[in-house]
């Protein structure tokens, strides 16, 4: 039991998320300071340790949590309401017998549809939003910030994606691909990089792009640029703001000033504010 639970086995398993976690953070952390965009921005900036508390936390240990409670609750429902999700004769596994090009292409797009609405649902619905508020504390914005995010984001994404998703019936290495890759571009997305993508910043989320997202000022009255991996999603819906200037003056939310500075605080702050 404790092996499932140490970090050195997971860290140095290719085949498990966590590995890639610890090589695409490496990989964006040497990007900016080769290229740092705020170059009197520190790496070693305030909040770099309770940030790391959230890269390994939210990265491994609550989504294997949660993973374990999904997996228990479609089997219940299985069980319980002849429901024929993932197992049996008559489960629906919609792309099981396709090829795993299609898999990739159909999973990936339809999961970042259904994590660009409820990241904007996050910002409209008032209760929702005093959980999202840990990510926007960040008021220097680098790539480790991709994981400030409280537990309950998790619980939220997954029971909102998880039905649609799992009766698509994909392959595991489609879905750590896919997971991967959506890692890095959310981490350069976070990143201390001026980058924009050119033309393609039309169809992907970029650092020059998103960083609109964490102004202090909530453009649209709920905020702008939702977008997860595809931007595209903001420019079809009528989402996407991109100034002529290429930051924001101040990142973070309004009342900021009287949001808690300590983790167990911050964990709490949804419930006992």
């Amino acid at each position: 039991m404790w092996s499932q639970w140490n970090l050195w086995h997971v860290v140095s398993d290719p085949r498990g998320y966590f590995f890639w976690l610890v090589v695409v953070s490496l990989a964006v952390a040497a990007l900016e300071r080769l290229f740092p965009w705020r170059r009197e921005q520190s790496p070693a900036r305030r909040g770099i340790v309770q940030d790391l508390f959230f890269l390994i936390f939210n990265g491994h240990y609550a989504g294997m949590m949660l993973a374990m409670a999904a997996g228990w609750l479609t089997m219940w429902l299985e069980r319980t309401l002849n429901l024929p999700l993932v197992s049996g004769p008559r489960s629906w596994n919609l792309l099981a017998d396709t090829p795993l090009w299609v898999q990739f292409v159909v999973f990936f797009l339809l999961k970042d549809l259904l994590e660009y609405s409820i990241h904007n649902l996050l910002h409209r619905v008032p209760w929702l939003w005093q959980f999202h508020k840990l990510h926007h504390s960040i008021v220097e914005m680098d790539w480790i910030g991709n994981f400030r995010f409280h537990w309950m984001e998790i619980v939220v994404y997954r029971s909102l994606s998880y039905f649609p998703l799992v009766v698509l019936g994909v392959d595991g290495g489609v879905i750590l691909t896919i997971a991967v890759i959506a890692t890095l571009i959310g981490h350069l997305n976070h990143a201390n990089l001026n980058w924009t993508y050119g033309p393609l910043g039309y169809i992907f989320n970029s650092p020059r792009f998103h960083i609109w997202h964490h102004d202090v000022i909530p453009h649209g009255g709920h905020g702008k640029n939702f977008a997860i991996v595809f931007s595209i999603w903001d420019w079809l819906f009528g989402t996407a703001y991109r100034p002529a200037a290429e930051q924001p003056d101040e990142l973070g939310f309004d009342d900021l000033d009287r949001f808690p500075e300590s983790l167990p605080r911050r964990l709490l702050y949804p419930w006992v504010r």
